[in-house]
């Protein structure tokens, strides 16, 4: 076993994360760590002028014109569940992927109970899209297209771009679940028509848990899925519906947002650019010697291009949460098995039985971890 723990979740959340950003939220909780937007006085003021500090980088990073136009939220799933739950009503179609995870296929579930025509269109067993196939299933209702951007399953990288076109061709909006991609691939609302846009705060963008975000294009209406005290006219029992307020009910998580924040500075500082190109090279490191193993099946494209730094796995013949439970107790090699939350998914490549165990990489990981991996899952083929 090794005296530290190497970290091959970061689909799940990023760890570590960059110094500056522990030191930001220490910061925030204890130098000004009142309540953004609800008192006239110097810390309330001060933590305010701090969270719209990360509206500015996130949008650009994005390149969203109007920093008001982000959102805050807890997760990338409550950002996903506004956009579906506040726009699409009975009557309307919604089409999305066979590789969707959970925060948007529930939602969705839950919808078409209640009139609301769902199309689920299918990906190949390698977990690609063919964006002709969203192009068909466009109906005279149809008013979103809702996939994700990089699937937290294979690793497929979705033409996003293509499908932003077809949307704005045919006078859909397009919804994005940027929760793989967010931090590491780059991500132009402009150019890839992208009407809404779902990303958590603590996986790739660096910040901590408990925070997230909705990119909402200027104009488009969405009903809020809560009402309460915003700081803003509060003399109306009604709802305002400026942006950000109208989404932001209740107190935000202040210092969490603020290390949000100092996450993405640390990313536009380092440049997207080379920390993709890290995560690339460590994924194709792991990917060229993996395959060279007998007894494992390595599931998702096998291009670089179509791949993102997530890579599922299975030793034939041993059930995922045993080889996982093994990294993790023999080699102290943290990885997920089992269904991650995307049924379809695993349905598309024939692992809905066994799962699958996945490895995700981050911007601190390193070949050397890589090497150690491998060693590892050999020594696991030949004892199970």
């Amino acid at each position: 076993m090794g005296d530290r723990m190497i970290y091959f979740d970061n689909a799940a959340t990023t760890f570590p994360k960059p110094k500056e950003v522990y030191d930001a939220i220490m910061e925030a909780m204890k130098e000004y760590g009142a309540n953004p937007g609800r008192s006239g006085h110097k810390l309330a003021l001060k933590m305010s002028r701090e969270i719209y500090k990360t509206r500015e980088l996130l949008a650009q990073l994005f390149n969203v014109s109007n920093p008001m136009n982000i959102i805050f939220t807890g997760n990338c799933t409550d950002s996903l569940n506004i956009v579906i739950k506040g726009l699409l009503k009975e009557g309307d179609h919604v089409i999305t992927t066979s590789m969707e995870h959970n925060s948007v296929l529930r939602p969705l579930h839950a919808l078409k109970k209640k009139g609301v025509d769902v199309t689920i269109v299918q990906a190949d067993n390698m977990g690609r899209i063919n964006p002709e196939d969203i192009r068909r299933s466009i109906k005279d209702n149809t008013k979103l297209i809702a996939t994700t951007h990089v699937s937290n399953l294979t690793g497929t990288i979705l033409p996003v771009e293509e499908i932003g076109k077809i949307a704005k061709d045919n006078g859909i909006y397009y919804l994005v679940d940027a929760a793989q991609s967010a931090g590491v691939y780059d991500i132009d609302v402009e150019k890839m028509n992208i009407d809404f846009l779902a990303f958590p705060g603590h996986k790739s963008l660096l910040g901590p848990q408990g925070t997230g975000g909705l990119y909402i294009r200027e104009g488009i209406d969405v009903e809020e899925m809560k009402q309460g005290g915003t700081g803003s006219a509060s003399h109306l029992l009604d709802q305002p519906h400026i942006c950000p307020d109208r989404y932001e009910s209740g107190t935000l998580n202040g210092p969490g947002i603020v290390g949000l924040g100092a996450g993405v500075n640390y990313i536009l500082r380092e440049g997207i650019e080379r920390i993709r190109k890290h995560e690339i090279k460590l994924t194709k490191h792991f990917m060229e010697e993996v395959l060279k193993i007998d007894k494992v099946k390595v599931y998702g494209p096998l291009d670089i291009a179509e791949h993102g730094p997530v890579v599922a796995i299975n030793i034939l013949g041993a059930d995922s949460s045993e080889v996982s439970y093994v990294l993790d107790e023999k080699y102290n090699i943290a990885t997920r098995p089992g269904l991650h939350c995307a049924p379809l998914a695993h349905k598309t490549i024939g692992t809905l039985e066994e799962g699958v165990v996945r490895f995700s990489f981050g911007p601190f990981n390193t070949h050397e971890e890589i090497d150690i991996a491998i060693r590892a899952i050999k020594e696991i083929t030949l004892e199970l």
